[in-house]
């Protein structure tokens, strides 16, 4: 069978996909189609062919552009006659389903977040809501990474076929072992995310500030690249001590190692955090908002902390809370992370689950 993928990044594709991919290619001819990126080799290291969409703009909204996007996906389509299309993130979800319900050709969607688009409200939740329904109205199935998710969409009347649930990317057991849990006077918290202002950097930082005048002992780091304009900031804070900031690191083994804790005080959209999973994986507690993509990885007080999103005074008092907790019951919520993450978010569950599409096809 011919498969095609669509998606925005070559990134989140082999991080968090690569175990899926391996498993298409041992019967399949298996075809990816995002803008160019530094995984590309990786991807086709593992058996796949690489189609360049230099036409993806992730937060573009100019309607000529978007146009051309649907024309190309259009054009590769018909060109490859792929036997069934995967399709991720809200532009290859919306537009190339759109070109798959038109041409007839069998595809799987997986909705990993609803966007800022239609968090806000307006007349881009509107637009954006029309072209989703206009995207998913044939596919074979629509996956879903959280239920708030699954019912907004369908209260609005964008779902109307076969859908199912989906325990985010889920997360790779095997890849992410349990480290030791820290010892030592040191405490270090770590936020892990695109240095942008809806991950929740903002309230990280204040807290990191207001921590430290009390417990030198407290360190802050920020892993990420910088999206929005953060660098002097963040510089200026590095530099006198209050974060240390490592910029974007793509094997984040040593930082799981070294940490004593994971915040992520994230605003933003989700789908399900790959980042809340991962650390969870590795036996470390987390700290992370009262919202959907965050919360079903969090048993408040169990494996860690909910707080109040954009509440910089409740994630003071949770780090607070943390903080006072021995060191045998820090390592315990991180064990206790571990627990769940092995029984709910196995990533071969996903795996499975799109095996299954797949099966549907060639019988």
């Amino acid at each position: 069978m011919r498969i095609l993928i669509l998606a925005n990044m070559d990134m989140g594709l082999y991080k968090f996909r690569r175990e899926l991919l391996e498993e298409l290619v041992k019967k399949n001819e298996v075809y990816f189609c995002v803008p160019n990126g530094e995984f590309i080799e990786s991807i086709k290291k593992l058996g796949c062919k690489f189609i360049e969409c230099s036409l993806l703009d992730r937060h573009g909204i100019n309607p000529i552009k978007e146009l051309k996007l649907i024309f190309f996906y259009r054009k590769i389509i018909c060109k490859l006659k792929p036997n069934i299309v995967f399709t991720y993130t809200i532009k290859s979800n919306a537009y190339g389903g759109i070109v798959c319900a038109s041409l007839g050709v069998p595809y799987v969607v997986n909705i990993t977040g609803l966007g800022t688009s239609i968090e806000n409200g307006g007349l881009m939740q509107k637009i954006s809501l029309f072209l989703y329904t206009m995207g998913v109205r044939k596919a074979q199935k629509v996956f879903f990474q959280n239920t708030e998710n699954r019912d907004f969409m369908i209260s609005n009347g964008v779902i109307n076929g076969s859908y199912d649930m989906l325990p985010g990317s889920g997360v790779n057991l095997t890849q992410y072992k349990v480290v030791p849990y820290p010892k030592g006077s040191n405490i270090d918290f770590v936020f892990i995310a695109r240095v942008m202002k809806e991950k929740g950097i903002d309230q990280y930082l204040e807290a990191a500030k207001e921590i430290r005048k009390k417990h030198h002992n407290v360190r802050f780091h920020v892993c990420g690249f910088c999206e929005e304009n953060y660098e002097k900031i963040l510089k200026e804070l590095n530099d006198n001590g209050t974060i240390i900031y490592h910029g974007l690191v793509t094997d984040m083994t040593e930082i799981y190692r070294m940490s004593s804790c994971t915040v992520h005080p994230t605003y933003y959209p989700e789908g399900l955090s790959n980042v809340l999973l991962e650390s969870a994986a590795s036996g470390r507690p987390i700290i992370t908002t009262d919202r959907a993509g965050c919360r079903e990885v969090v048993d408040d007080g169990v494996n860690g902390y909910i707080v109040q999103q954009k509440n910089s005074q409740d994630l003071i008092e949770k780090i607070e809370s943390f903080l006072r907790l021995s060191f045998d019951e820090k390592r315990e919520m991180g064990i206790k992370g571990r627990l769940k993450v092995e029984h709910e978010f196995d990533r071969k569950i996903v795996v499975e689950k799109y095996l299954s599409e797949v099966r549907k096809i060639a019988n």
